[in-house]
C-alpha cells in the first residue's frame, strides 16, 4: 500500500490520469491524497469530479478556495466565471449529488505521519488547534447551516486569529487560513492580496506562513497546495506540491512511503 499526494488539479483530468498510470496507482490498496482545488481553471473540472468521487475510500480530499467557491456559484452567491470552466458541472445531472460530496470534504485531513490542507496551517495554531478549528467549519458545511456559511465567507477579516473569535468571523478565518493563506504579516495576520513568489518579496513586511519566527512547530509534515508561484516547496515537515499544471507547469505528486515526487506537465500548453 502507498499514499500518493497530488497537488492542485484544478480540472487538468488528463494530466492526474497520466500521473496515476505513471504511478501504477492500485485503487485496492493504495490512497490517493488530494490538496484542494480539484476544478476550476482547467479544462475538465466535471470529469475531475466525477472521478475523484467514484474512487470511494481510496481518496481523501481536502477542500481548497476553488472548491469553496463553487459551492457558492451552486448556491447563486455568484455568477459563474467562463475562465473558472466549471459550468458543465453546473448543467450536469450529477450536480446536486457532487456539491453534496463536494460539501462533506475536510479541510483536514491527517495521517499518522503527516496533515494535508490546501494553503497550510496557520502559524498560531498547534496541531490539536488546527484539528479543532476544522471540526468546526466542517461540521457546519455537513449541516443545514452550509448555506449561511457559504454565503458570508467572502471577506478578508478578520485577518488575525484570536480564541475569543465567534461566529462567522471566526469561521471565516479558519477558512481563509487553510484555503486562502500565503504570505503572513510578521505579527502572524494573514495578507490575503500577494501571490507573488517570496524571492521577488522585500520580506521586511512579509513572509511566507511556514517561514515566521514564531511559527508554532507541529509533530508531522505539513503537504499543501495552493500556492503555484512557489513552483513546489521542500522544507522542513513543510512540503508544497502546486506546481502550476493549470498555468501551464506540472501537475506534481510524492508517494508518501519513500518521499519520491512525480510530476507530469500540461499536455495542451507543453505539447
Amino acid at each position: 500500500m502507498s499514499n500518493y499526494i497530488v497537488g492542485d488539479i484544478q480540472g487538468c483530468f488528463d494530466e492526474l490520469k497520466l500521473l496515476l498510470k505513471q504511478v501504477k496507482f492500485n485503487q485496492g490498496s493504495d490512497v490517493l491524497w488530494v490538496a484542494g482545488d480539484l476544478v476550476a481553471r482547467g479544462p475538465k473540472s466535471l470529469d475531475t469530479l466525477m472521478f475523484i468521487k467514484s474512487l470511494g475510500d481510496s481518496v481523501k480530499v481536502v477542500l481548497g478556495n476553488h472548491d469553496l467557491h463553487l459551492l457558492g456559484v451552486f448556491l447563486g452567491v455568484h455568477p459563474p466565471k467562463k475562465k473558472d470552466k466549471t459550468i458543465a458541472i453546473l448543467e450536469s445531472c450529477e450536480c446536486n449529488q457532487l456539491m453534496e460530496w463536494l460539501r462533506h470534504q475536510p479541510l483536514l485531513a491527517e495521517h499518522d505521519e503527516f496533515v494535508v490542507c490546501h494553503a497550510g496551517i496557520t502559524p498560531q495554531w498547534s496541531l490539536s488547534k488546527a484539528r479543532s478549528c476544522a471540526s468546526e467549519v466542517e461540521a457546519i458545511l455537513k449541516s443545514n447551516q452550509w448555506p449561511w456559511l457559504i454565503e458570508n465567507m467572502y471577506d478578508n477579516q478578520p485577518s488575525r486569529w484570536c480564541d475569543d473569535l465567534k461566529g462567522i468571523e471566526r469561521y471565516r478565518y479558519i477558512i481563509n487560513a487553510f484555503t486562502r493563506m500565503r504570505f503572513c504579516f510578521h505579527d502572524g495576520s494573514l495578507d490575503m492580496e500577494c501571490k507573488r513568489p517570496p524571492i521577488e518579496m522585500d520580506q521586511s513586511t512579509l513572509k511566507p506562513w511556514f517561514e515566521l519566527k514564531d511559527r508554532k512547530k507541529l509533530k508531522k509534515t505539513i503537504l499543501f497546495g495552493h500556492w503555484a508561484a512557489l513552483e513546489g516547496y521542500k522544507g522542513k515537515r513543510v512540503i508544497g506540491l502546486d506546481t502550476g499544471c493549470v498555468w501551464g507547469g506540472n501537475l506534481t505528486m510524492i508517494r508518501w512511503e519513500d518521499r519520491k515526487f512525480f510530476t507530469q506537465p500540461n499536455i495542451l500548453l507543453k505539447a
